[in-house]
């Protein structure tokens, strides 16, 4: 393999001038060309810095050395550091993990034990999610003209947050951004100047901030070139409010004056200033664009110079793709990067290709990336789990929980193939088991790009939720108890994720019977209304808050088939290639052709009637 020039790398993070184009895409050819040179200095400095924490250490015995680390720290799952995080929750030193002091954890969408996951976070990791959004815009410069022309309506939102015992704040990923002096205090980008005062995003009232800036945007509709959100879904949630309100959104615009009921006295003030003054014109404008009765094409009638969507369309967004596509007016849907709340992973360096074709470079400076090689056929009998329902590969990920299975370095993944990702960062987390499974697609220099697959063990998805098939299961086994204290048999389920409203909804398939026969039952539909509030009750946090308090995920529903439909499903899985031997139940269907059988078959539905509980913990 050809070295690259050690004198020439850039360090760890290098300084420059977000508006230096130049500078930027230098910076990022530098990176792409020396990945295993900085790959080697991310884990050494690692290493060197945690050596003597109280995790490191018993496993190192004092020593630097990359074969040791790799050799003796075992690659792990959330289970197996969880007990070190809760004590830092409860006030034990950082010391534990990491030499570097945690001023914050990060709180995931992925769950354990029904609450939210938490990742450790240090203040230096803020420069470096810095550096990595800052990376961003030359990217998108190269392939976009005149961005500097205009601003961004990008609709940001801060989630809940709470205090651990021991006082360290724990929130999401991007509240902990948004809520920091690195966005805060941001030097000026001309590339990056939103239309959404920060004011308006940090408000912690989801419906003002909604209103505050999407009415900000409106405005100053002829400034923007681009509009957005992290995910599709939360844009599309946007897209939903604005249908409800635009009404009220055109009164204030064409009086220049705000709702009273928007109360936040940071956001009444700033965006007091954008309204500045009545503007019937602009009023009519959108009130007639919004008065029609097809709303297909809405973005670029409402924003007309607006150049791109900016949204996360891979893995579970995916299933947003084609109602982007109605609103868009054919708009591109950019895919910018890719990220989780342990670290900033990659950025797509073709960001206008179609969603389908998505690739994320990793940039090799964030963390020291590991793979666990993952087996994309059923070809030796073992156990597998289905990757997403009947897809049209028919791909099966082997599960590797606990097998003593040798990790792949950045630069030595094989084009074409599977793998999880592992991470060692700079925050205290040390060959750390992501979840996600990922192909490899191509290499921009020697930097492998990947196509991001789906969540290793994730059956339903919206929004930010992640319902693992365990926790569909206990939620499932739960309600069925309601019907079988009734002698109603509860004899096959599925599931999938409905997102062809906003917001989208869980659906679940079930086939009942009465005890001793095989006919349907006559089903009281409040027992029934019971059954999907339990469901609904014994699913984690996560969904609950999405459901109760963002709004986010609709009402469970329960769609109750005829005798037989699951027969009808396993043929069709078999046509599919699917074997008669070894064939189980899917418990999540993404294919529209398995769907629709299901749905052929339905004999009648239930809804649940209440939001779950939730609250703040």
């Amino acid at each position: 393999m050809t070295r690259g020039n050690p004198c020439q790398l850039p360090g760890m993070l290098p300084n420059y001038d977000p508006n230096d184009n130049e500078a930027g895409m230098k910076i990022l050819e530098d990176l792409t060309e020396n990945v295993e040179q900085i790959q080697q200095r991310v884990l050494e400095e690692i290493i060197t810095r945690n050596a003597r924490t109280d995790y490191l250490k018993g496993f190192l015995d004092g020593q630097f050395d990359k074969q040791v680390f790799k050799k003796t720290v075992p690659v792990v799952n959330y289970e197996d550091i969880k007990p070190y995080i809760e004590r830092i929750a409860n006030g034990d030193s950082s010391n534990i993990i990491s030499a570097e002091p945690i001023i914050e954890l990060l709180t995931s969408s992925g769950t354990s034990g029904g609450q939210p996951k938490m990742m450790p976070s240090t203040a230096e990791d803020l420069h470096r999610k810095t550096f990595f959004y800052n990376l961003l815009v030359p990217v998108m410069n190269k392939y976009v003209d005149g961005l500097d022309d205009g601003k961004a309506m990008y609709l940001l939102f801060v989630k809940p947050e709470t205090k651990t015992p021991s006082g360290l704040m724990a929130r999401p990923v991007l509240t902990s951004y948004y809520k920091s002096n690195n966005f805060q205090n941001r030097p000026f980008n001309r590339f990056n100047v939103f239309t959404s005062p920060d004011e308006t995003i940090l408000c912690s009232d989801s419906k003002q901030s909604m209103y505050c800036q999407l009415l900000c945007g409106l405005v100053q509709r002829q400034e923007v070139l681009r509009v957005g959100a992290v995910f599709a879904s939360a844009f599309l949630r946007a897209i939903k409010f604005l249908e409800d309100n635009w009404k009220e959104l055109c009164s204030n615009i064409r009086t220049g004056h705000v709702s009273d009921w928007i109360t936040d006295p940071g956001c009444r003030k700033v965006v007091s200033l954008v309204l500045n003054k009545p503007k019937p014109e602009l009023a009519d404008l959108i009130e007639h664009e919004c008065s029609s009765k097809s709303w297909e094409g809405i973005i670029k009638k409402l924003w007309p110079r607006t150049k791109y969507i900016e949204v996360i369309v891979t893995g579970s967004m995916a299933q947003y793709v084609s109602t982007l596509e109605y609103y868009s007016g054919g708009l591109p849907l950019v895919s910018t990067m890719y990220a989780s709340s342990e670290c900033y992973f990659g950025i797509n360096f073709k960001p206008l290709s179609k969603p389908w074709d998505v690739s994320y470079t990793l940039i090799p400076n964030m963390a020291y990336f590991e793979f666990l090689p993952v087996k994309e056929k059923n070809e030796d009998g073992a156990q597998y789990v289905q990757c997403n329902g009947v897809c049209k590969e028919n791909c099966m990920e082997k599960e590797t929980e606990k097998e003593d299975v040798e990790t792949v370095e950045l630069v030595d993944v094989k084009l074409g193939q599977y793998y999880e990702l592992v991470v060692t960062t700079f925050t205290g987390l040390y060959r750390y088991r992501v979840g996600d499974i990922l192909m490899v697609t191509g290499f921009h220099n020697k930097a492998p790009q990947f196509r991001f697959v789906h969540r290793r063990n994730v059956v339903l998805s919206i929004d930010t939720d992640k319902t693992s098939e365990e926790d569909l299961l206990k939620a499932v086994t739960k309600a069925k108890v309601i019907v079988e204290s009734l002698g109603i048999l509860l004899i096959e389920y599925t599931s999938y994720a409905d997102t062809s409203s906003i917001p989208g909804h869980y659906v679940l398939f079930w086939e009942l019977t009465s005890k001793g026969n095989n006919h349907l039952p006559v089903l009281d539909p409040k027992i029934m209304e019971q059954c999907c509030s339990t469901v609904e009750e014994s699913l984690d946090s996560v969904y609950r808050r999405c459901r109760r308090k963002d709004n986010s995920i609709g009402p469970l529903e329960i769609r109750v088939v005829q005798h037989g439909t699951f027969d009808a499903l396993m043929d069709f899985c078999v046509s599919q290639g699917s074997s008669v031997n070894q064939y189980k139940t899917p418990r999540c269907i993404k294919s529209g052709e398995a769907i629709n059988i299901l749905d052929s078959r339905v004999v009648t539905r239930f809804f649940s009637q209440k939001a779950p509980f939730w609250e703040l913990v």
